[in-house]
């Protein structure tokens, strides 16, 4: 058989094992940078490794949770804005895991191409391992994944996986929420990672492009804005629930707003009564709402109109509670109660002001 016939390679078939050591080197000081007790942040080994004697607990249950950015991807791609979506990643999977009560320990991330960019990929991996600094949890390993033919152009996706972990006797919910219970509400830092295929529709209709001037923000483009990062609520949260005893529980505004978040951490016997006229309302929100003709029900159940966290806290301790989280840098607002439960786990007074 000639040697021609013998002469393709893995990189003539699309994958470029350089490349892959390209990024690896590139993204080993970003690791580094997220070390904490139980990791000591190297990478390349077979697998992670985390010492959870190492991180202090001394009954744990550990708590996983795993997420992705949905089609806010598919505005960085577009954008060419690739070093903050990874702070989405991590915030999608931590904020999951701390209203549970448990304190991240470490992270791993999946980042899929049709053809890698070391560049484009250290710039992704800047944000997740920011993103875990902020969590203060150890990036210990991922996985690049490059595949020919099964992406088009400069798409990717990202998928990211996180592990906490919390002592037995204080995982959350709590099975002791009452009528009269205050809802704390923890102010967004914008749209942060659902409700995108909407979002990309309504720009679409508005005949904008990405570079245009934000329309309901300054000094920034529309894509600037929207990729604005989720809020990571990891530390001012477990503050509040070490430094106070009043916390019951706690639910994270993702896909589903209001209505279908708040129930999941409800006893069946129990609605929450948001008082709408309390929320402060990001002016995204409000564009979103009028150029795409979105009814404030539709906008509720989709977005998390300014909420991106919602605290059952005990009526006398609400105000200690509060005051922790404000120390901490969080904007805690009073915005409902635990009411009996009724038709729904969700009631509304007010109107939302979108």
């Amino acid at each position: 058989m000639s040697k021609d016939r013998n002469g393709l390679t893995y990189a003539e078939a699309g994958v470029s094992i350089d490349a892959g050591n390209q990024l690896v080197e590139k993204i080993k000081p970003l690791v580094r940078t997220t070390r904490r007790p139980g990791a000591d942040g190297e990478i390349g080994g077979f697998g992670g490794l985390f010492d959870l004697k190492a991180a202090g607990f001394s009954d744990p249950v550990l708590v996983a949770a795993n997420d992705g950015v949905g089609t806010k991807l598919r505005i960085a791609i577009e954008a060419g804005k690739h070093d903050t979506i990874g702070i989405d990643l991590v915030a999608m999977c931590v904020n999951d895991l701390v209203v549970q009560g448990a304190e991240p320990l470490f992270f791993l991330d999946y980042f899929a191409t049709g053809k890698l960019d070391p560049d484009q990929g250290a710039a992704i991996v800047s944000g997740i391992a920011e993103g875990c600094k902020q969590a203060g949890c150890a990036l210990i390993g991922g996985e690049t994944a490059e595949m020919p033919g099964m992406y088009h152009g400069d798409d990717y996706d990202l998928a990211g996986f996180a592990v906490g972990a919390a002592e037995r006797d204080q995982l959350l919910p709590s099975d002791d929420i009452v009528e009269g219970d205050v809802l704390l509400g923890l102010a967004s830092s914008g749209v942060h990672s659902n409700g995108f295929s909407l979002v990309r529709r309504i720009v679409a209709t508005s005949g904008l492009a990405w570079e245009a001037p934000a329309p309901f923000a300054k000094d920034v483009t529309l894509a600037e804005a929207l990729l604005e990062p989720t809020r990571i609520y990891v530390k001012p949260v477990l503050k509040a629930v070490r430094g106070t005893h009043g916390i019951k529980a706690l639910a994270h505004i993702t896909g589903g707003g209001f209505p279908e978040n708040i129930p999941r951490v409800l006893p069946k016997d129990f609605s929450a009564e948001l008082d709408l006229d309390s929320i402060d309302v990001p002016p995204v929100f409000g564009w979103l709402a009028k150029t795409g003709g979105v009814a404030p029900q539709e906008m509720m159940r989709t977005f998390n109109c300014g909420i991106g966290m919602i605290l059952v806290v005990s009526s006398g301790q609400a105000a200690q509670v509060a005051a922790v989280l404000q120390e901490a840098g969080e904007t805690a607002t009073p915005i409902g109660r635990i009411v009996p439960r009724r038709d729904a786990g969700v009631h509304y007074r007010g109107a939302i002001d979108l």
